[in-house]
């Protein structure tokens, strides 16, 4: 189980501003934030501090789940909040309670958007979500109601790859790997399908936008 936040911390999440999850406190508490993927630094001056996703899910009393095993290949999350990346056992959980949980957290990652890109854009990435590539994308996959891969079977799968930028998205389905893409174009991606030489599987290559 994910280790909840401190009382301190808790108080300095619940008194964020509610609009724009803009916070106040001292350092520590909001480095401690951070560290927990719960706040993020603004790169802009006055640097305040805000929420992510994960920390606008705990203000609004979201409880955490726990954290699935998950196969070795699966990449490990942090955080309050872990958007589904396919090979989870519990990727076959869909029920109400886990579609409000990531409702929540596409609504904090578009708010997030809108406080930190350029003129409040929401239709691109943000810079939270380049430095999170595979949760950034599994996220909005999993928004738009794609189905994460189980521990066997169909389900979309994303994974880091060795290029900058980009995460590599598996879908055995050709239709629900083109819906996928679709749904990642859509969310400010760009996205190329391609072939594994050794398998000939198609995949889909995604990196955020910029402009």
């Amino acid at each position: 189980m994910t280790r909840p936040p401190t009382a301190a911390q808790r108080r300095v999440i619940d008194a964020a501003d509610p609009v724009t999850g803009r916070l106040r406190g001292t350092e520590s508490q909001l480095t401690a934030l951070v560290k927990r993927g719960l706040a993020f630094r603004h790169p802009r001056p006055p640097h305040d501090h805000f929420l992510t996703p994960e920390g606008h899910r705990v203000r609004q009393g979201i409880t955490p789940a726990p954290e699935p095993a998950g196969p070795a290949e699966a990449p490990a999350s942090t955080g309050v909040f872990a958007a589904r990346v396919g090979g989870e056992e519990a990727a076959a959980d869909a029920g109400p309670a886990r579609r409000r949980e990531v409702h929540s957290a596409w609504q904090g990652l578009l708010e997030l958007r809108r406080m930190t890109n350029p003129g409040g854009a929401t239709d691109r990435p943000c810079g939270w979500e380049r430095t999170h590539l595979v949760r950034a994308a599994a996220l909005a996959l999993e928004a738009a109601g794609h189905a994460p891969a189980g521990r066997e079977g169909g389900g979309y799968r994303v994974r880091e790859t060795p290029q900058p930028e980009a995460v590599a998205v598996h879908e055995p389905d050709g239709a629900a790997l083109r819906a996928c893409a679709a749904t990642l174009e859509g969310a400010g991606w760009q996205v190329s399908e391609h072939r594994e030489p050794r398998t000939g599987n198609r995949y889909l290559l995604a990196s955020p936008r910029r402009a």
